[in-house]
């Protein structure tokens, strides 16, 4: 069995039994994404014939997922392929389409997609001008580095945007990937991002920072008291919105709260600010769906509005950050 499939199987991924090579498929940007879904693409029987990455560990997830094939500057992978993979940065992406454009390497017939949440076909439009045929196809999943990561990517939805005329295409790379396909407009693109980043990654830290308050509380196995709790509020949340909500704010104990910020104040007062912004989005909630009734969210209300005009942001330390959504 060639290396390529070795790998393929080993990262969870069913390798196409004796399909043909379909396109020449270049990867730009071979991080967490990238790596994965340039795998993907060769279970499917595509040919994957050159990637782009500047990290050491972009290299080396390069040689574990992608094995044999080579690292080249980004305009040589655009040059030596049919489908170009752009798995960057939000903010790097447009200057890169741009530039690309600019050294004339895209060429009609080509097809690329960028794996971006926040950018639809507009970011692409210097390569469609050349005659590219865009796509954005956005995995709406975490990727974290981790040999997990292929397994996730089965049955991920995707969050497509392209042209009605491309959208067989669209459909056809998603479900080759392992996707679930569903479309999301152009003009829709930024709040259907937005909305993933408050729901995955705002969901992070709130799990990170709750760990840290167990602890804090001399509870050494955070995680084994959270893990029920935090299953349970998700399903209920997931599958009955706010009426799934529980809690002082929906029991409108404004004592309790009360307590609690008090207590924050003293323990943990880098996280008074965080427990204030959620408490009060959790009140107008709550307040919206009938939760809680105009006279039992009000004091609520006041007391998160005091609270927050009396305490300053805490500074915040910025560490090098991850993949995400």
């Amino acid at each position: 069995m060639p290396a390529h499939r070795r790998t393929i199987r080993a990262a969870g991924l069913a390798p196409a039994a004796a399909a043909p090579a379909r396109l020449r498929v270049g990867i730009i940007g071979a991080g967490r994404v990238g790596a994965v879904l340039g795998a993907a693409l060769f279970a499917a029987g595509h040919d994957v014939v050159a990637a782009s990455g500047l990290s050491a560990a972009s290299a080396e997830r390069a040689a574990r997922l992608l094995p044999g094939v080579p690292l080249l500057p980004t305009d040589e992978v655009v040059a030596a392929s049919d489908l170009v993979v752009l798995a960057v940065p939000d903010d790097t992406l447009p200057g890169l389409v741009a530039g690309l454009a600019e050294t004339g390497v895209w060429r009609a017939g080509q097809m690329t997609f960028h794996t971006s949440g926040a950018h639809g076909l507009a970011v692409l439009a210097p390569a469609e001008l050349a005659g590219v045929l865009p796509l954005a196809l956005h995995p709406a999943m975490t990727f974290s580095g981790t040999p997990e990561d292929a397994d996730r990517l089965v049955g991920a939805p995707f969050g497509v945007t392209g042209h009605p005329a491309h959208r067989a295409v669209a459909e056809t790379l998603v479900l080759e990937m392992g996707g679930e396909p569903f479309f999301v407009a152009e003009d829709d693109r930024r709040l259907y991002h937005a909305a993933l980043v408050t729901g995955a990654n705002h969901l992070v830290t709130l799990v990170a920072e709750a760990a840290d308050l167990l602890r804090a509380a001399g509870v050494t196995d955070a995680a084994r008291v959270l893990a029920p709790l935090l299953t349970a509020a998700l399903d209920n949340g997931l599958r009955r919105g706010d009426r799934g909500l529980t809690g002082p704010v929906s029991r409108g104990d404004v004592g309790t709260v009360r307590d609690h910020l008090e207590t924050l104040a003293e323990r943990a007062p880098e996280s008074v600010d965080a427990y204030v912004a959620m408490a009060q989005r959790t009140t107008e909630r709550a307040l919206a769906a009938g939760r809680l009734k105009r006279h039992e969210g009000a004091p609520l209300l006041d007391l998160l509005t005091a609270a927050s005009s009396a305490h300053p942001a805490a500074p915040s330390v910025i560490d090098d950050p991850a993949d995400s959504l």
